[in-house]
């Protein structure tokens, strides 16, 4: 590839992600302005959630807090972005609105929605959330991604890590879901 081919895909790639980014945000703007119907789709999303994968439902009972994104958008050709709006519950309280956002850059294409719930198990990873401007996946407390293997041995008993992550409902096609470099921020109030 020459250096002017490069550099026309460098361009439509920063282009493509403008775009994405633009249209994301203008698209989720209503939903975050909406809070009674965003609450309702992460309440529905957990009772789903915790219905389906019995670690999910016992971790539920121990959490501190559990965070809640029932639809995330990603997309991304080369360069990707993602973006939704979730709820924090402490029990059955609301305690604060956030969005994730994220952006990568890599082999990637496609175009996706998904949720994830991330269940606080102590204190001081909730701290990590809730006493900064936001929080990024990857620094800090330990995060673990349960897969559908790990949901059906999981318990109480051998759950000793501070976060745990749950990803459901995906929809449409995309290499790889991570939660890597995402950040979570608290919605202005």
């Amino acid at each position: 590839m020459n250096l002017n081919a490069f550099s026309r895909f460098g361009r439509a790639a920063h282009f493509f992600l403008a775009a994405l980014i633009a249209g994301l945000a203008t698209s989720f703007a209503a939903v975050a302005a909406d809070r009674t119907a965003l609450e309702r789709e992460a309440r529905q999303a957990y009772q789903k959630l915790t219905a389906k994968v019995p670690a999910a439902k016992s971790l539920g009972r121990d959490a501190v807090a559990v965070i809640v994104f029932p639809k995330i958008t990603k997309a991304g050709l080369v360069v990707g972005g993602q973006y939704g709006d979730g709820v924090l519950f402490r029990g059955d309280a609301v305690v604060g609105y956030y969005n994730t956002a994220g952006a990568s850059f890599g082999m990637q294409a496609g175009a996706q929605q998904y949720g994830y719930a991330m269940f606080f198990m102590n204190q001081k990873s909730l701290a990590a959330l809730t006493d900064n401007d936001g929080f990024e996946v990857g620094v800090g407390p330990s995060v673990v991604m349960v897969d559908q293997g790990m949901g059906k041995s999981l318990t109480t008993m051998n759950a000793k890590e501070d976060i745990y992550a749950f990803v459901f409902g995906q929809k449409g096609l995309m290499a790889g879901i991570g939660l890597q470099g995402n950040k979570i921020t608290r919605l202005s109030d």
